[in-house]
């Protein structure tokens, strides 16, 4: 069949019409993403082979058993067939000037006797081995090569000389033949045939300037690169292109929001919060004051607020976020703040009622379960705008909420909401009476967020962080308790109980075995409620229970009516209880680095010394303390190492950003924050933790362009604009909801 996109070279065609593939192997490449010729350039390799050493074979006995990679050209000598199966083997004697090795292959026997002709030239690479007293090399890999071109083309060489590429083959795709060897012939014939039309879309002079390789000598050099440093020049150019294509859309984000929404301009000086303020039996920290100079400096501007709040477990950010929502109710405007959970946004609601009992400030709850007579006078209570401060779960953008006059949205643990949800509870605005006005919106999250990451995330927001706790806060003490330990645990729970404290017993949930573990937590409760602790009180929750059994559980423990509280992870985020000083983690393996974080921070929040204590296997306890335990399967040791790592760290630091980049480390990227939710495509090549100054540098780049350019018009950006127009508007469309 004619290859119809031959002429056009363009990188937009079926891989099926590359030559060596056809459309079974492209049926399997597309199961791996890899549809397109532009698909398969930009497949990098995974790894490098060093096979820049050539010796001539009579110097190979020098460099026996020494565990580098040699190449050795020559031609074949003889072909020998020896040994009766199983044990047969095929040996080729390969000569040069200098001397004769053998090739011995104990594999595909039958295929090497016949593959290669006496006299014929080849190039062959491997380690070379001593086997009494005879250099060897057993299994090399193998380059055919044209008589008299040995040392003129260097794309004879694609296994055995220079620096070679390994590329990613799984079972379907070597069941094709696509295996490392297969797949560099095919890259390297697609390279000769497409590379050069590759358009590239950065302006000559800022790669000029950034010393950047051209894109066509990027692509070329990551695959089959000339010297170390060309690999280092081409990973450079590479990860810059992905960062700076990431920076380019935020840019782009942050343009249209600055150019074409307006947003409501508060009067910031607030009654209100002067009160809230004067109230409060402590006083703000240095950092809560900056951040709500940052956030009433937004909200008196004429655009509207797009700013992330971060903060550690405990550091305030609620506060911070009341004091906000009364300056937008003291405008005669509403405030909507959308928490995750239905006991979150009650513990909230709760929260606002006792610190606003005092002011003319009416508050309502909208969460699932809620009877229809209540709901109905909850609804019509915002629809007329009689209610100021509305809290909730989802449940704040379901159809049927409108809003009489929304200018500030809140959303708390933000992460944990789709893209499309925050869109939605924005756009509840627009049945304002000013609906030409954006409304203000401050995204908040005590996930510590690595700088790397958040620029990444957030680059399009304004950052504000708090990065200190209250005064009266002391560190919580983190201990590592093993199976082998519980009686010791038991003690000290009790211990704390006889002092008049409480505790958290908390169980994993995860939704492969989430009915099992439900069980767990059960069990665990009735054990400690009559075996362990008869004489104490001791509840149950997890997110199965009704919202009035969740409710009413956290009253009694709020209450100090509870002593020990078995929970789910439901508890997760948000629970404030000051009198709780002690959080068992059972099973802490199972869980991920911020979430074992998360979990910490849910004690400490008095001024009483607090405890966190991480319940893990024996064999972990072993690990975490410094002895071995051997594994049996390589990806078992490292799932198992990665949980020690976890327990390590969560014992060596308290510090939520040094954790939040271990775990970004650990879990990379799409898992630490769901990519789904937050619409940034997946990097190829680019690291976020180890790049930082690659990224750094391409924001600057990006933003500088977007300055001076803000729509792409100027003909030395044709080919960025035309490069976006059709690779990253999906990307912008997601990004565009922030």
């Amino acid at each position: 069949m004619q290859n119809p996109h031959a002429e056009s070279k363009s990188l937009e065609s079926p891989i099926q019409f590359i030559k060596g593939i056809g459309p079974r192997r492209a049926g399997v490449l597309s199961e791996h993403g890899i549809r397109t010729v532009r698909d398969l350039l930009y497949y990098f390799p995974y790894g490098y082979i060093d096979m820049q050493s050539v010796e001539q074979i009579g110097n190979l006995k020098g460099v026996a058993d020494s565990g580098k990679w040699i190449t050795a050209i020559g031609k074949i000598h003889r072909v020998d067939l020896v040994g009766r199966p199983p044990r047969q083997r095929v040996i080729l004697m390969l000569s040069d000037e200098t001397g004769m090795v053998p090739l011995i292959f104990f594999r595909s026997v039958n295929y090497f006797k016949k593959a290669f002709a006496v006299g014929e030239s080849i190039a062959v690479s491997g380690k070379v081995t001593r086997f009494r007293g005879r250099t060897q090399f057993i299994h090399p890999s193998i380059d055919r090569i044209s008589v008299g071109e040995e040392e003129t083309d260097s794309k004879e060489f694609i296994n055995t000389r220079g620096i070679i590429p390994k590329y990613g083959s799984s079972g379907d795709l070597k069941d094709v033949n696509l295996h490392v060897k297969g797949l560099r012939r095919i890259m390297r014939g697609t390279l000769d045939e497409f590379c050069d039309a590759l358009e590239d879309p950065l302006p000559e002079e800022l790669k000029s300037r950034l010393n950047l390789l051209g894109l066509q000598d990027a692509i070329s050099q990551i695959h089959f690169p000339d010297s170390e440093k060309m690999l280092d020049q081409a990973r450079n150019r590479l990860k810059f292109d992905e960062l700076f294509s990431l920076q380019l859309l935020l840019a782009l984000r942050r343009q249209s929001v600055r150019e074409e929404r307006n947003g409501i301009v508060f009067d910031v000086h607030s009654t209100f919060a002067r009160k809230l303020v004067d109230s409060l039996p402590f006083d703000l920290t240095r950092a809560q004051k900056k951040v709500i100079k940052d956030i009433t400096d937004d909200m008196k501007s004429a655009k509207p607020m797009n700013r992330l709040l971060q903060g550690d477990v405990g550091s305030g950010k609620t506060i911070v976020a009341l004091i906000a929502m009364l300056i937008a109710v003291e405008n005669g405007y509403q405030a909507a703040f959308m928490a995750p959970t239905e006991i979150l946004a009650e513990q909230h609601y709760h929260t606002f009622a006792t610190l606003l009992k005092d002011l003319p400030v009416n508050i309502r709850l909208i969460i699932g379960g809620q009877g229809s007579k209540l709901r109905e006078d909850i609804l019509d209570d915002v629809s007329r705008g009689s209610s100021s401060i509305i809290v909730g779960t989802h449940a704040l953008i379901q159809e049927g909420v409108s809003y009489a006059n929304l200018g500030l949205t809140v959303i708390d643990e933000q992460h944990r909401f789709g893209v499309a949800q925050r869109l939605a509870l924005r756009e509840k605005a627009i049945g304002n009476k000013e609906p030409s006005l954006f409304p203000h919106m401050l995204v908040m999250t005590a996930t510590p967020i690595p700088r790397t990451l958040s620029l990444t995330l957030y680059g399009d927001l304004d950052v504000s962080i708090i990065d200190e706790l209250p005064s009266d806060r002391k560190p919580i003490q983190s201990v590592l308790f093993t199976e082998s330990q519980k009686s010791s645990l038991y003690r000290f729970i009790r211990t704390q109980a006889s002092e008049g404290r409480q505790a958290y017993v908390v169980y994993p949930l995860i939704e492969e075995s989430e009915k099992l573990d439900l069980k767990a937590a059960t069990e665990s409760y009735e054990l400690l409620r009559k075996d362990i602790f008869p004489d104490l009180q001791v509840g149950l929750l997890h997110g199965r229970m009704s919202g009035n059994e969740k409710e009413s559980v956290m009253a009694r423990f709020n209450a100090g009516e509870i002593n020990i509280l078995v929970a789910t992870t439901v508890i997760e985020v948000g629970i404030d209880v000051s009198n709780a000083t002690v959080m068992v983690i059972q099973h802490a393996e199972r869980f991920g680095l911020s979430q074992l974080h998360q979990l910490r921070g849910r004690v400490g929040r008095g001024s009483q010394q607090s405890y966190c204590l991480l319940v893990v296997p024996d064999w972990l306890g072993r690990q975490v303390k410094g002895s071995k335990t051997m594994f049996m399967y390589q990806d078992e040791e490292l799932e198992k190492q990665k949980a020690v790592r976890r327990i390590s760290t969560m014992l060596s630091t308290s510090d939520g950003f040094k954790i939040a980049e271990i775990d970004l480390d650990l879990r990379g990227p799409g898992e630490f924050f769901g990519t789904r939710q937050s619409g940034i495509p997946e990097l190829q090549i680019a690291n976020l933790i180890t790049d930082g100054e690659v990224l750094t540098l391409a924001r600057r780049e990006a933003f500088e362009i977007i300055r001076l350019d803000p729509h792409l018009r100027s003909p030395v950006h044709q080919p960025l604009r035309k490069y976006f127009t059709q690779r990253w508007m999906h990307a912008l469309a997601l990004i565009q909801v922030g």
